[in-house]
């Protein structure tokens, strides 16, 4: 397919496909979804080899969210049915994080709901992450507090941080329909504030929220334009008790054409699949390694995952290898220049999906476009809320 070849073409060069092309891509049919993959996974292998990245979530804050995000279910006036405890001491998010180390991760991403952190909230962080470094000198940190005041990037670098997660999630021309508590803007801005504190800046987006292929196209390309390191892809998980628990619009093989296009389009750097995953991709998880060069290990935010030793099976099993400690995860010509490590997560408010804090899944009505994809069966029986590891005492999922 010369759609294919150009694209592969453009990837290997970093240089930008068209909208065009990237619509097309969406637009593939499922007879032509493995060569999608093969031509996609050529650009990955380039850049990454086949290294997959494991990043582990510690929720410090659950639930009790003041933003109206029509996606997550610790959204101000959430009907979910999810833990919600205030913050975790240093000691107890250090032992959390322990658990996800053990299991093979190289990142621990730190995350609160709410609309962005005090300077008290700064303080507590700081001390956090400098109790996590203590225990384990090599490990990336990423945070996730939300929108960013003046001043707050810069102590958290200080404080040791390696990155800060902030996701888009949608395109600027719907982000209204899902959120009206902050802006676009808003989210842009904090990317920026941690880009310009020498942080590794993370942001990346949720599918499934009823949105249309431009759209999906429209964020992408914003991303690129930001140009952060990492670019998480949650897909919606529908909690019953959000405005959004009805958008069943994703299937496996409209979530591997996302991760194809998000490749095409940013080509060389770390592309994460974040929540979602194994509700909407399932029995094909393998094949989206193929597009994607790090995920998630165990659970979530507010949801369980796949269990950290089927993460590694499934990692060995379709070829790949898992990221050491001191490898570097970007290419040298981003890693030279790159203000942090060069990853970023999920939920919480700017990053990793599942349907959590201020960044995770979306749904909602209000971005469903006549003419989209049809609606996916649901599959409710695939939700799981997280019951275990931090903010409870049962033993986590690493």
């Amino acid at each position: 397919m010369d759609l294919l070849n150009t694209l592969v073409d453009k990837g290997l060069r970093r240089e930008l496909p068209t909208r065009e092309e990237a619509l097309a891509v969406l637009a593939t049919s499922d007879d032509d979804l493995l060569d999608v993959v093969t031509a996609a996974g050529k650009v990955r292998r380039h850049w990454f080899g086949r290294r997959v990245k494991l990043n582990y979530l510690v929720n410090l804050k659950s639930g009790l969210c003041p933003e109206d995000c029509s996606y997550c279910s610790q959204r101000l006036g959430s009907k979910a049915d999810i833990l919600k405890y205030t913050w975790l001491k240093p000691d107890e998010a250090s032992q959390a994080a322990a658990a996800g180390l053990a299991g093979g991760a190289k990142r621990v991403c730190l995350v609160a709901s709410g609309r962005g952190p005090t300077d008290r909230d700064v303080d507590r962080v700081s001390e956090t992450i400098k109790a996590i470094k203590e225990q384990n000198e090599d490990v990336e940190v990423c945070a996730c507090l939300g929108l960013l005041s003046d001043g707050q990037a810069e102590r958290l670098r200080a404080a040791g941080a390696d990155a800060y997660n902030h996701n888009l999630n949608t395109s600027e021309s719907t982000y209204g329909d899902i959120t009206t508590t902050h802006t676009y803007a808003d989210r842009v801005d904090t990317v920026q504030k941690a880009h310009a504190a020498g942080l590794s800046a993370c942001s990346g987006l949720i599918a499934g929220m009823g949105e249309s292929d431009e759209d999906l196209v429209d964020v992408v390309f914003s991303l690129r334009e930001l140009d952060p390191d990492s670019v998480p892809v949650n897909f919606l998980i529908p909690f019953e008790g959000t405005p959004l628990a009805k958008e069943w619009n994703l299937t496996p093989q409209r979530c591997l054409r996302i991760l194809a296009m998000v490749r095409f389009v940013c080509p060389d750097v770390e592309v994460r699949i974040a929540g979602g995953r194994e509700v909407h991709l399932r029995s094909l998880q393998p094949l989206a390694l193929h597009l994607a060069n790090s995920i998630f290990l165990g659970d979530y935010l507010t949801s369980e995952g796949q269990a950290g030793k089927a993460d590694l099976e499934m990692i060995a099993d379709a070829g790949f290898e898992v990221e050491g400690a001191g490898e570097v995860t970007l290419p040298a010509h981003r890693a030279d220049v790159a203000h942090g490590c060069g990853s970023h997560a999920e939920a919480g408010c700017g990053s990793h999906a599942e349907g959590g804090g201020c960044g995770s899944h979306a749904g909602g009505g209000v971005c469903g476009t006549a003419g989209g994809p049809a609606a996916a069966e649901p599959r409710t029986d695939l939700v799981a809320v997280r019951r275990r590891g931090a903010g409870t005492d049962l033993a986590p999922n690493a």
